[in-house]
């Protein structure tokens, strides 16, 4: 047999495309040819081939070799299609037993001497592969995150040779093995018990974390604001399977090792604010997540917020309301999911200090400006963080709620929510406020007339909707009260404190 094709999988963004890796040998003079839009890395695979093959004692064809790489408009990357390469060429030349190869799909990177090196994009492979019911054969660094994807049949291979052993029943390789969910414990060393004081602070985290809000810390420094955040991620509710499985697949493209014991730990971004438009959304040539993607269904921390560009920030904004980023080039399009929660911190003025006399209303007016209007209205929660009070460090410490007690209220919050609207409040659509959170007509006026008082949006009067409807659910309580209400409009402390140094500035 002259032709031989083996199944492998490309990696375009978070899709795993098939592609049909088709071994043709002929007569003539001994050449090498690989086609169908392959790159420099995929063309260099030639001389790892060859040097794999013969260093497994196998007899390298001295034909014309060519290689398709279908389809043929699919551009090609990296050195995952070593292995089929190999195999193809292997079965091209009837070197290893003649068995069903459609019923595999082949993935890695050959070293010199046969072994196998690790691939990026494992999961996503794995997914895919588990969808077409074929069995996927991927380097043993790899299988364990490959394994993840429940109901996968996977093979893990050391070297090139075991191949044969397999094909021909004489060592046939096991499938790796399914860990349950029960055996993954989170590690998390930041327990919100740590911090002393700020007793509103963490009640607002606590909303955020019940109803997945979006936070926003104003402080002076030295006040905990760092901390608080921190600690956002060890409150929020376990990650499901799904959820951390969708978080896997995009460390997996961006060559972030995880480990079995840490998988279920909700990602913390915490990025510089140096960091570019591309570091936060993604970008490239080759499109790559960014910041917000890797924080997906975990938390995004924006440490001192003005300090950002401000047209990096306002790229967040339409991320922030769909849950997902599409980054659009001449040859490619690629969209990944971003439905992360942002936690930011900042200082009420350049010098640290609202009333230290060392700014102006003015320039503590430019400070803040640098935030704009539509990026503070897609925060739910404003809220001051006021420095420790004298004696407070002597206090005692030891009643402080730890992660656990505060995790298990948030996770109570949140399987209410889910059983009544299948997703957290903060992601309830317009079409769902009024069923989900239904005012009284008194209610519905106070609320209306506070925020025509406080010149807010429409946006910012749904956000206080939402945080009421969390503040409801928190108390057990099916109906949103006036307390609930009055609370939620208390979390607008940015609205605040621009209208009074607006007020004092035109004075």
């Amino acid at each position: 047999m002259s032709l031989a094709c083996v199944y492998s999988r490309a990696r375009v963004g978070l899709e795993s495309p098939l592609v049909t890796v088709e071994v043709h040998l002929a007569n003539g003079l001994p050449a090498f040819h690989i086609v169908g839009l392959p790159e420099a890395s995929v063309k260099e695979s030639k001389d790892r081939v060859r040097s794999a093959i013969i260093n497994c004692g196998y007899e390298f064809p001295a034909k014309r070799i060519t290689i398709n790489l279908a389809p043929a408009d699919l551009p090609k990357e990296g050195g995952r299609f070593d292995l089929p390469i190999a195999v193809g060429i292997l079965a091209a030349s009837e070197q290893i037993p003649q068995v069903d190869l459609a019923q595999y799909e082949f993935a890695g990177e050959l070293a010199l001497s046969g072994e196998l090196r690790a691939i990026i994009g494992e999961i996503p492979m794995a997914m895919a592969c588990c969808q077409s019911k074929r069995t996927l054969i991927v380097p043993r660094q790899n299988s364990e995150q490959a394994s993840w994807v429940k109901e996968a049949k996977i093979h893990a291979v050391d070297h090139l040779s075991q191949l044969y052993a397999h094909f021909s029943r004489q060592m046939i390789l096991p499938f790796v093995e399914e860990k349950e969910l029960e055996q993954f414990t989170d590690i998390n060393e930041l327990d919100i018990s740590d911090v002393i004081g700020q007793p509103l602070a963490k009640r607002a985290l606590e909303i955020a974390a019940s109803g997945n809000h979006n936070l926003l810390f104003i402080g002076p420094p030295g006040t905990g604001k760092t901390m608080l955040a921190s600690r956002l991620a060890g409150i929020l509710p376990r990650m499901t399977e799904q959820e951390a499985l969708e978080v896997a697949a995009i460390q997996s493209i961006t060559n972030q090792r995880i480990n079995a014991k840490s998988w279920l730990t909700r990602p913390f971004r915490a990025p510089h604010h140096t960091a570019s438009s591309a570091a936060l959304v993604g970008g490239g040539g080759q499109p790559q997540p960014g910041e917000i993607s890797l924080a997906h269904n975990g938390v995004l921390f924006l440490d001192e917020l003005p300090e950002f560009e401000r047209k990096v920030l306002d790229v967040l904004r339409e991320p922030m309301e769909s849950g997902e980023v599409t980054i659009s080039r001449a040859m490619h399009k690629q969209s990944f999911p971003a439905r992360f929660q942002l936690i930011a911190a900042m200082n009420p003025s350049p010098t640290g200090f609202y009333n230290d006399n060392r700014s102006t209303p003015e320039q503590v007016l430019r400070y803040l400006n640098r935030l704009s209007g539509p990026f503070l209205d897609r925060i739910d929660i404003q809220i001051e963080v006021a420095r420790l009070p004298r004696g407070t460090w002597a206090g005692d410490t030891d009643m402080n709620e730890t992660n656990d007690i505060v995790q298990a209220r948030v996770q109570a919050c949140r399987m209410k929510q889910l059983a009544r609207q299948n997703k957290a409040n903060a992601h309830l659509g317009t079409s769902e406020l009024k069923s989900y959170c239904h005012l009284s007509v008194e209610n519905n006026e106070f609320l209306e007339l506070a925020v025509e008082k406080l010149g807010l949006s429409t946006r910012a009067h749904h956000k206080i909707l939402k945080i009421a409807r969390t503040l409801a659910d928190m108390a057990d309580e099916n109906d949103i009260t006036h307390a609930h209400i009055t609370e939620a409009l208390s979390y607008r402390a940015m609205d605040r404190l621009l209208r009074h140094l607006t007020s004092s500035v035109s004075l």
